[in-house]
């Protein structure tokens, strides 16, 4: 049972102050959602599993300092949240030593069929119980907070919102998000574009007329563009796990120079990675006039089935006629180190600043005479890749398909 195939996710919030967390589970969209049953979250009153009169739930800590949340009661609460869950919960303990809470690990805990958070407080919690039981511990940045109910309502809110029916029109029979949430900032990778409502126009300030176009393809295409204009100037950090297929103002294309050895296989490895990515037709290029009529032949079958080209000339000629006179950006992909090349995070940058069509090259020797050419490797160290490997490495590091 997990999130990602439309069932309800289930999280547990160990906390001593339940009763914090009141208006945020009734309220607004997360309570629509919890009254319906899309999100189920359970409180666990940390306090319940108190020692003595007064219900003690910290201590003093060893050496010095101030209070620590104690590991007996921590795992009386544990259990509980076991109990409820029916099965081995993942343990989430949000703290400043944690590794930054990104969407990434948003979309991990969103597949686990039950996540159990525990709010900390004082000095935090028992270091054995936190080596022993936690699974991760996540920091929503550098700061120290009072206690962890808000980092657990951060985390509670961000699992719901890819939960299909929370957010928009999307709903769990189709298990599909709405476009509100798979065009959210950090989705995809990229940041979000500009958003405006009524009035158009306000204190001089009006709204980009594109938008007011009535014109689904070109609104589209506007917000792909300032979403990259502002993941390039704001958080240029972001390209590394940025998926940048559908930010690229052109089409994209991919190309390989056939060696004698390729097998017909390897060939529908790489129709298969094309039509994966949306690329269309992969291009091979094969001089010999006589081995392009029989990779013709054994080739149809394949789906897509590859265009064969005799050289530069003849696919910069195709490319052409689909582009029009929009520039070429070429990206030579070698296998091992080559002088001059760039790092693929700066290859991503350039292509989503270029305004025409790209080419991935899987071949080595000169490039195309026209266009800006880019040169990068796969490995540090030279390696004999088969094609459809080189393939397959290139366009997931720089396509990347969720």
């Amino acid at each position: 049972m997990t999130a990602g195939k439309g069932l309800c996710p289930h999280v547990t919030i160990v906390t001593a102050f339940p009763e914090f967390f009141g208006d945020f589970l009734s309220t607004s969209i997360l309570g629509r959602a919890v009254k319906n049953g899309l999100v189920r979250v359970d409180l666990v009153d940390l306090r319940e599993f108190g020692r003595g009169g007064y219900r003690q739930i910290d201590d003093y800590a060893f050496g010095s300092g101030g209070m620590v949340l104690a590991a007996p009661q921590l795992l009386d609460a544990l259990n509980e949240a076991r109990r409820r869950g029916g099965g081995e919960p993942f343990v989430v303990y949000p703290s400043p030593q944690g590794a930054l809470l990104t969407q990434d690990i948003v979309e991990t805990l969103a597949q686990q069929e039950h996540v159990v958070i525990f709010c900390g407080h004082y000095e935090g919690m028992d270091e054995r119980f936190v080596e022993r039981e936690v699974d991760l511990e996540v920091s929503v940045g550098d700061c120290v907070l009072t206690g962890g109910e808000i980092p657990a309502m951060m985390i509670v809110d961000a699992i719901s919102r890819l939960v299909p029916g929370v957010v928009g029109r999307g709903g769990p029979a189709g298990g599909e998000l709405s476009s509100a949430v798979a065009e959210d900032s950090f989705y995809r990778g990229m940041l979000d574009h500009p958003h405006y409502t009524r009035p158009a126009s306000w204190e001089g300030l009006d709204v980009p007329p594109v938008l007011l176009s009535g014109n689904e393809a070109e609104v589209l295409a506007w917000r792909r563009a300032r979403a990259v204009e502002r993941t390039l100037s704001r958080r240029p950090d972001l390209l590394a796990r940025a998926a940048i297929g559908d930010y690229l103002a052109g089409g994209v294309y991919l190309a390989a120079r056939l060696t004698e050895g390729e097998s017909l296989e390897a060939l529908a490895a790489l129709s298969g990675l094309c039509r994966f990515y949306g690329l269309g037709r992969p291009f091979l290029m094969v001089s010999d006039p006589e081995r392009r009529r029989a990779l013709g032949r054994e080739t149809t079958p394949l789906d897509p089935a590859p265009r064969i080209v005799g050289g530069w000339r003849r696919l910069l000629e195709w490319i052409r006629s689909h582009e029009g006179d929009a520039p070429l950006l070429t990206v030579q992909v070698q296998s091992g180190p080559v002088e001059g090349a760039l790092h693929c995070l700066e290859v991503k940058r350039r292509c989503l600043e270029w305004r025409g069509p790209v080419l991935f090259l899987l071949a080595g020797g000169e490039g195309p005479e026209e266009g800006e050419v880019l040169v990068t490797s796969l490995m540090r160290g030279p390696e004999d890749l088969p094609l459809e490997v080189r393939a397959a490495i290139a366009l997931d590091r720089f396509l990347g398909k969720r």
